[in-house]
């Protein structure tokens, strides 16, 4: 008959029970601890090894361009157009600045040392010289200057290997392919002309090697822009802070040096330029100006003299300023519109915004044309004339004084650009950042363990209480400790064929240490037993369990031992004839037990050994035979246990384990009691009860259960454990 589980449910089997949880943590804290201190010791090893990384930085500022005589400036300025922050930052993050650079700086041109593996880069920066037994690695003191490098484009990114030589020579490599040998300070052509090399300098010893790269441009920049950062300090401040990483202090300084006067000298030429440019548009101007002049101051004449002279009122001279004035202004915005449309598109808003107030000068100047037809023909036609004059002579002075300006401004362009401070490395490396990373890697560490232990805790929910089999309809017989003894007792055997090998119980605890609280538990198992026999059929015990290595051995031959101890006579039967191992127990050997008997090669006289303990015999397992489970079927078997029965006051079987094989569901129907071991902390409630239903529907009921090698841990106690005593008796 199938038991039904109780309902309700218990911590440990649904619910995550944190207070289970912290003493899993408590008991596994030398577990984390060790764990913690691998990283945090890891940590430190790494930052010792690793390359210390430099920053060097550098401070600009980019003013407005007060001051500036450009005919254009004041209406760029007015209308919003003066140069944005971000399009500096983006300059300076541009390829025009950091190509040059990278050509300057020679940043194409990558030279690797080989260095003894994992330690050589540390060793060097402690000053190691070359040691007697160094080959091929670099140390400290040795250096390679390469003064120029060429090669085909079919050789960009190609590595080669430099091998320092005697008397300042040295050969090149391709792979293992030799493409030449060379001197230091010539310039030496390799594979066919396609490598052209000047190696300035080489300091090492002979055998020394050097991995020497010539990479595109392009990568180069994109290694460079990787390592360089700009930014802006405070808002709309103009102060542009730049820094610049590398493994080499010197190179980082001059790097970023050689970056800060490129972008201060391509902002001089910029503002060098729009100056000349102006000039020449201007300049461009003059001839047909002075022409306008001319004719204009031509036909002003010819009129007054053929009309004799004609002098204006008061009122038209107040017109004519006016128009004048109007006139010259627009001439102005026609020249700075002529030069903004070489520019701008008519959809941009600067190009707007001319047009628009060119168009309102227009309006004042028609409103002005209808007054001036309201005047007497001849006063109309000397005030036209004399407008030309006088605006056409205005526009000249004004040109002729921007012309002036332009070539002053050309002539002292200084740029709006300054250094405040000039790039300048750190005294200390930026990376790896040791005290933080050391504690970063510890954290982790112990985050990590953590997280296992809590994980670990939560998915092995093996059995930590009596009451977890309880709940399952089965009632426990007995708890029984873990015993520090019997741990002591344990030797392990391992067979040729096996890869690991395996634990197995020598001596009987019963006998070597009596007052073992395991022992005591046993003894409130006999007395259990004592009464739940009552009823059975015969006077037979089969201790079985789920898995394997929970102690059913020990649970048997011990439990054997103590009833054995009270005066019965118990047999102990090892129907485990696969891996069973009660003969260890008895430091005996396995040959000549249960499997012979049952293939008639033995008689059950030779089988049945007396143990050390008074009234306890057992019998082994036997030579392992290749069909045992056919053997326990078979009538022989029930023959022999009617035969034990007789003989013995209780016969106990030790069966393989229930979910491995099915003989245990075979031994089952011939005993009349069955209890199932559980072991602490292994076992999971659900494997039990899948055991508990296969056994009983092979037709096996299962009396009860025994929770074996219970150890007090911290998540017992905080969670729900089972607790034992000691209760020993004390010399007088």
């Amino acid at each position: 008959m199938v038991k039904e589980n109780k309902t309700g449910s218990r911590p440990g089997q649904d619910d995550i029970d944190l207070g289970r949880l912290f003493g899993v943590l408590l008991d596994n804290k030398w577990l984390i601890l060790l764990v913690t201190m691998l990283f945090a010791a890891a940590a430190v090893v790494h930052v010792q090894l690793a390359t210390p990384i430099y920053r060097a930085d550098a401070l600009v500022q980019v003013e407005g361009k007060v001051g500036s005589s450009n005919p254009l400036s004041d209406v760029r300025s007015i209308l919003g157009d003066e140069p944005k922050a971000e399009a500096e930052l983006e300059i300076l993050r541009s390829r025009m600045v950091l190509g040059q650079a990278v050509d300057q700086a020679q940043l194409d041109i990558s030279v690797t040392p080989a260095r003894l593996a994992v330690v050589g880069d540390f060793l060097v920066r402690r000053g190691m010289e070359r040691p007697g037994f160094a080959k091929a690695s670099v140390w400290a003191g040795e250096h390679l200057n390469i003064g120029n490098l060429h090669v085909d484009p079919s050789w960009l990114g190609r590595s080669m290997r430099l091998v320092a030589g005697e008397a300042g020579r040295y050969r090149l490599f391709y792979g293992d392919e030799l493409l030449g040998e060379g001197r230091v300070g010539d310039n030496e052509t390799f594979a066919n002309g396609m490598v052209e090399l000047r190696v300035a300098e080489l300091e090492a010893g002979e055998g020394a090697e050097f991995t020497i790269v010539r990479r595109t441009r392009l990568a180069a920049i994109n290694q460079l822009r990787s390592r360089f950062n700009v930014g802006m300090r405070g808002r709309e401040s103009g102060v542009f802070n730049m820094t610049l990483t590398d493994e080499d202090p010197l190179r980082a300084e001059r790097t970023l040096s050689i970056i800060g006067q490129i972008y201060l000298t391509q902002n001089v030429e910029r503002q060098s330029a729009e100056a000349e440019q102006s000039l020449e548009f201007l300049e461009a101007q003059i001839p047909e100006v002075r022409n306008e002049l001319a004719a204009a101051e031509d036909s002003l004449n010819a009129y007054r003299m053929d009309h004799e002279s004609v002098d204006l009122s008061l009122e038209t001279r107040s017109v004519l300023d006016r128009v004048v004035d109007i006139e010259a202004s627009l001439s102005e915005l026609e020249m700075e519109q002529s030069e903004l449309s070489r520019r701008y598109n008519a959809s941009h808003p600067l190009y707007a915004a001319m047009v628009e107030k060119r168009q309102n000068l227009e309006r004042d100047r028609d409103r002005l044309n209808d007054r001036i037809q309201a005047l007497p023909e001849t006063q109309q036609q000397i005030l036209r004339m004399s407008r030309d004059v006088e605006v056409t002579q205005q526009v000249y002075v004004q040109l002729l004084n921007k012309i002036q300006e332009m070539s002053i401004t050309k002539a002292s362009t200084v740029g709006n650009v300054r250094v405040l401070d000039d790039a300048v490395v750190q005294p200390g490396p930026v990376e790896p950042r040791k005290p933080v990373t050391v504690a970063l890697w510890t954290l982790i560490g112990g985050f990590l363990s953590v997280a296992f232990v809590i994980v670990r805790g939560i998915v092995n929910r093996g059995i930590e209480s009596a009451d977890q089999i309880e709940d399952l309809g089965l009632p426990v017989y007995a708890t029984v400790p873990l015993s520090e003894d019997q741990k002591k007792m344990v030797r392990r055997f391992k067979r040729r064929h096996q890869k690991h090998g395996r634990e197995v119980g020598c001596g009987v605890l019963a006998q070597t240490a009596p007052d073992d609280t395991a022992i005591e538990a046993l003894r409130g198992l006999r007395t259990s037993l004592h009464f739940a026999m009552l009823e059975a059929t015969n006077n037979r015990l089969m201790i079985t369990g789920p898995s394997p290595n929970i102690g059913k051995s020990f649970i048997s031959v011990n439990l054997g031992a103590v009833i054995a101890q009270g005066g019965k006579r118990v047999l102990v039967v090892d129907a485990d004839m696969r891996k069973g191992h009660v003969h260890t127990a008895f430091d005996a050997e396995s040959q000549g037990g249960l499997s012979e008997v049952l293939a008639a090669k033995c008689g059950i006289e030779e089988a049945i050994r007396q143990s050390p303990v008074n009234g306890l015999s057992y019998i082994a397992r036997g030579k392992a035979p290749p069909n045992p489970s056919e053997l326990l079927m078979s009538d022989r078997f029930s023959q022999l246990l009617d035969s034990l029965s007789q003989r013995f006051d209780l016969v106990i079987i030790d069966t393989p384990p229930v979910l491995a094989v099915t003989d245990a569901a075979v031994i089952g129907h011939q005993c009349g009691t069955t209890l199932m071991v559980a072991r602490f902390g292994l076992n999971p409630v659900r494997e039990v009860d899948v055991a508990i239903r296969r056994l009983e529907s092979g037709g096996v009921e299962v009396k009860g259960g025994i929770l074996n090698a219970i150890e007090r841990k911290a998540a017992t106690s905080f969670g729900y454990g089972y607790y034992h005593y000691a209760y020993k008796t004390k010399d007088a």
